[in-house]
C-alpha cells in the first residue's frame, strides 16, 4: 500500500490492487472527481457492511438445512443398501429410493453445467444487455432494479451536486473500471447527440426503475437535481437490504420442504410393502 502511494497513484488503483470489485473502485474515482471522498467511503462502507450481514445471515439460515439434507442423503444410500434388497415387493417410493444417488448427483452435476453454459453465455453479452436480461427474470429482477437504480442515483447525484456538466459526466463515466459505467456513457453520450433529454434516455433503460426517469425530470426542473437524486438513491438502498432480507428467509422453508419430502418417501418405501403384505394376508 505505502509502495502504491509513493509511486503517486491514487485511492482507486490501491482498492483495485487490493482485491475490491470494479463497482468500488469506479465509486472512489469519481469521488475524486466530486471531492465528497469521505461521504463516499462512509457509504462504500455501509454497503459492504450490509452485504456482509446478508451473506452471514444466508450461511446460518442454510447450514443447518445442509447438514440435515446431507444427513438424510446417507440414510437414503443406506436404505438403499441393506432395505431395499430384502423388499420383496416394489413401489414407486423404493424404485425412487433405489435411483436416488443418480439423481442427487445428476441434478448437481446438471446445476453447474447450466451455471458454466449461463457464465459464458454472460460473458459474451454487452453489460447493458446482460443488465437488461436480468431485470427481466422473475425473482431476482426487481433486485437487480432496485441495486442499479440505487447506485446511479446516488453516483449521478453527488456529481451533478458538485456542478458537473452532463457533457462531463457521460464522458467521466467512460473512463470508469465498470463495464456497464463506460458502455452506459457511450449509450447516453450518443443519445443526448441525437437530442433525446437526460430523463427520456433513462426511461428507456429496462434496469432502471420508472421512477428514477419522473426524479430526475421533476429534479432538473427544480434546479436541485442532484439533491434529489441524492435523497431518492437513500430510500432505494433501504428497500434493497430489506428485500434481500426477505429474500433470505425464504430459503430455509425451501430446503425443509425438500427435506420433508425425502423423509415422506423414506417412510413410503419403508411402510408401504409392510401394508401391502398385510392386505394379501
Amino acid at each position: 500500500m505505502k509502495e502504491t502511494l509513493l509511486e503517486g497513484f491514487g485511492l482507486p488503483i490501491l482498492m483495485k490492487q487490493l482485491g475490491f470489485s470494479d463497482t468500488v473502485v469506479t465509486q472512489l474515482a469519481l469521488a475524486e472527481v466530486h471531492g465528497n471522498q469521505l461521504r463516499s467511503l462512509q457509504k462504500i462502507m455501509s454497503y459492504l457492511k450490509q452485504v456482509r450481514q446478508v451473506k452471514r445471515k444466508l450461511a446460518e439460515v442454510m447450514t443447518y438445512p445442509i447438514v440435515l439434507l446431507s444427513f438424510l442423503v446417507l440414510i437414503v444410500m443406506g436404505l438403499k443398501n441393506y432395505l431395499l434388497p430384502q423388499l420383496e415387493e416394489q413401489n414407486m417410493a423404493t424404485r425412487l429410493l433405489e435411483h436416488f444417488p443418480q439423481i442427487f448427483l445428476g441434478g448437481i452435476f446438471a446445476g453447474l453445467i447450466m451455471v458454466g453454459i449461463a457464465y459464458g453465455l454472460a460473458s459474451k453479452m454487452s453489460s447493458l444487455g446482460l443488465a437488461a436480461l436480468l431485470s427481466r427474470l422473475p425473482f431476482v429482477g426487481g433486485l437487480v432494479q432496485l441495486y442499479l437504480t440505487a447506485f446511479y442515483a446516488r453516483e449521478w447525484g453527488n456529481l451533478l451536486g458538485q456542478g458537473v456538466e452532463m457533457t462531463n459526466l457521460v464522458q467521466l463515466m467512460q473512463k470508469q473500471e465498470s463495464r456497464l459505467f463506460r458502455e452506459l456513457g457511450h449509450d447516453m453520450e450518443e443519445a443526448f447527440i441525437a437530442g433525446q433529454s437526460f430523463h427520456e434516455k433513462v426511461m428507456a433503460y429496462p434496469f432502471f426503475l420508472k421512477e428514477l426517469s419522473l426524479i430526475i425530470e421533476y429534479g432538473h426542473a427544480k434546479g436541485h437535481l442532484g439533491q434529489e437524486l441524492d435523497i431518492f438513491s437513500e430510500e432505494l438502498w433501504e428497500r434493497f437490504f430489506k428485500r434481500l432480507n426477505r429474500a433470505t428467509q425464504f430459503v430455509q422453508p425451501l430446503v425443509f420442504i425438500l427435506v420433508a419430502l425425502m423423509i415422506v418417501m423414506i417412510y413410503a418405501a419403508m411402510l408401504l410393502p409392510m401394508y401391502q403384505s398385510m392386505e394379501v394376508m
